[in-house]
């Protein structure tokens, strides 16, 4: 059934600020003398940040979507089959043979490090973004899929810019948050052309966070043009692979 004009933007409005505070809930109930304690465990504090984004995305979703529409729809979790996923980490092998070149492999990574920050925040940031922030509001909200791809961006480059320090990060900082502003750009259009699903663009995350912390780069060498080229030519590869080889299905907006 679809949205009212008027609470169609209500419901919009609300999806966009569960994007926005959806990682940072446990710094603002802090601000308002509310903390809410990390877990304790190993990275026990981001953790529960993204626990936290994704209870924020699945809630946000379920109580705003159609009753007859399922929740993993509305958020872009349906599987439809392994063929754009892989294509994309095909995409990105160029990325990870100049890392392999410009740096040192990581003999001995910790396996705990290594499934939070390559495979499981990943996860949940895809379900925040790219769930509720392009997905949602593309197939249940019915924006256009390149104006719904905007905002998510703005907001994930912009988390990123705060955890490298915001205006006390300087030039470096500006300049991750363009970097990660247009990975999510590429995130969500990998999502648009494999049917409105999560997992082309979780495939592209998690293969450039992976060859991220399996690689060991200088610090002068971390925001390197070099490297920098090298993750924006495999989001690019990517996109350009599924755009070729896949079509968006005439149903997916629906």
């Amino acid at each position: 059934m679809p949205f009212p004009g008027q609470t169609r933007w209500w419901a919009s409005l609300l999806a966009l600020l569960g994007v926005a505070i959806g990682l940072n809930l446990r710094d603002l109930s802090a601000a308002v003398g509310v903390p809410i304690p990390r877990l304790p465990i190993p990275f026990g504090g981001s953790l529960l940040d993204n626990l936290l984004a994704v209870l924020t995305a699945v809630l946000l979703a379920w109580l705003l979507k159609p009753r007859d529409l399922a929740l993993a729809d509305s958020l872009g979790l349906r599987w439809h089959g392994a063929r754009g996923p892989l294509l994309v980490l095909l995409s990105t092998l160029p990325c990870w043979v100049g890392l392999a070149a410009l740096g040192r492999l990581n003999t001995a990574p910790e396996p705990l490090a290594l499934l939070l920050l390559a495979v499981l925040f990943p996860l949940a940031e895809e379900i925040l973004y790219r769930g509720l922030g392009f997905v949602f509001l593309v197939r249940v909200l019915h924006w256009p899929a390149w104006l719904a791809a905007l905002p998510q961006a703005a907001m994930f480059g912009a988390v990123h810019w705060l955890g490298a320090g915001g205006i006390d990060g300087g030039a470096s900082a500006v300049q991750i948050l363009v970097l990660i502003a247009v990975g999510g750009l590429a995130f969500a259009w990998l999502n648009h052309l494999d049917r409105l699903t999560l997992w082309s663009g979780l495939a592209l995350h998690v293969s450039l966070n992976l060859a991220w912390n399996l690689f060991i780069l200088d610090e002068a060498m971390a925001l390197d043009g070099k490297v920098t080229a090298l993750r924006l030519a495999a989001a690019a590869m990517a996109v350009l692979t599924l755009a070729c080889w896949l079509r968006p299905s005439p149903d997916a907006a629906r």
